[in-house]
């Protein structure tokens, strides 16, 4: 079946006998990674967590029946987390639909696939199943939703904090459960105990650092500014800013410089490229200066390597912001070679 918002994450939040599947499909990853993470602490602190992942139900389609049917090891609640799910787990997904009894939850990220999916399709036509669409939330959404995970803690938000915690998280959904959860711990409330949130406690612990700070560190890294780089993510990692809303700054200006250089290299002059792309005439001398020393397979390479560690934050027991600073300083040493 079909759900919308509200119904997803009330479901997560009370899983039921009656679904087997949770199906969270669509490009905002985060935001799925984000339910799913709803449905984890539904299950418990003792519960145990079963991790699958499309490949592995390629091999073996029977495998999620018996994970979500199997009673746990230590006699605590059970749940299975399938990620980067596509076509090759609907075999899986229609054995587990189709078992005589499963009993433990299954929820499935797929970031790759269309509503027109066949795994998609399944899940919306099936009765044991709950199917949702992830998709980067509007401004105004991610407001409400801010909102909303605020209420959740036990937090209740003065006017313009949710908007200041989206503009200070760049709206993703994981950054901003991190940072309603340092609030909370840090004005000591829950659903029992509430406490108003405002702006003082965002200006006390809060990721305070907008979009221009996150730019100057994204200029030195396209610019191959290496020691200035490291100056911008010091002051970023003092601030205690996720690198996720940076990281995804830094695809999203990598491919507006693999549009424009594309449009150049067909033979466009690079005056009416940025004109067409709204290029600041501030920034007009230093983009055509990217434009040259980036190639197209360089920034490929580059938004590959950025997306790839985006993810890598994102997984269970990952290493932190090492991992961004990694990625980052590789290209501001890559480029500032090639100058």
């Amino acid at each position: 079946m079909k759900a919308s918002a509200n119904q997803i994450r009330a479901a997560l939040a009370r899983p039921g006998p009656d679904i087997r599947l949770y199906l969270l499909h669509g490009p905002d990853e985060a935001g799925a990674s984000d339910l799913a993470r709803t449905l984890a602490k539904a299950m418990g602190p003792d519960a145990e967590r079963v991790d699958l992942d499309g490949a592995q139900l390629r091999s073996d389609p029977s495998r999620l029946a018996d994970e979500a049917a199997a009673m746990s090891l230590f006699a605590t609640a059970r749940h299975v987390r399938v990620a980067s799910a596509g076509e090759e787990s609907l075999d899986a997904f229609a054995t587990l639909l189709n078992a005589d009894r499963a009993g433990n939850p299954v929820v499935a990220i797929a970031p790759s696939v269309k509503t027109s999916a066949k795994i998609v399709k399944l899940a919306l036509e099936s009765p044991r199943a709950m199917a949702f669409a992830c998709y980067a939330p509007t401004a105004a959404d991610a407001e409400r939703l801010a909102s909303t995970m605020a209420g959740e803690q036990g937090l209740r938000p003065a006017p313009g904090v949710a908007r200041r915690l989206v503009e200070t998280t760049g709206g993703d959904r994981a950054v901003i459960a991190r940072e309603i959860d340092k609030l909370a711990l840090y004005l000591d409330a829950s659903a029992e105990r509430p406490h108003d949130l405002d702006h003082a406690a965002l200006d006390a612990i809060g990721a305070d650092l907008g979009e221009a700070e996150m730019g100057q560190a994204i200029d030195a890294a396209i610019e191959g500014r290496v020691a200035d780089l490291g100056t911008e993510l010091a002051r970023l990692e003092e601030a205690g800013t996720s690198p996720i809303p940076w990281l995804r700054q830094l695809v999203r200006r990598l491919i507006a410089l693999a549009e424009m250089r594309g449009e150049i290299d067909r033979g466009e002059a690079v005056d009416t490229v940025m004109k067409r792309h709204r290029v600041f005439f501030r920034d007009e001398a230093q983009t055509a200066k990217s434009l040259r020393r980036w190639s197209p397979v360089m920034l490929a390479t580059a938004i590959a390597r950025v997306r790839a560690a985006e993810r890598a934050i994102m997984a269970p027991g990952n290493p932190g912001g090492v991992v961004a600073d990694a990625a980052i300083v590789a290209l501001a040493q890559a480029i500032a070679r090639r100058n």
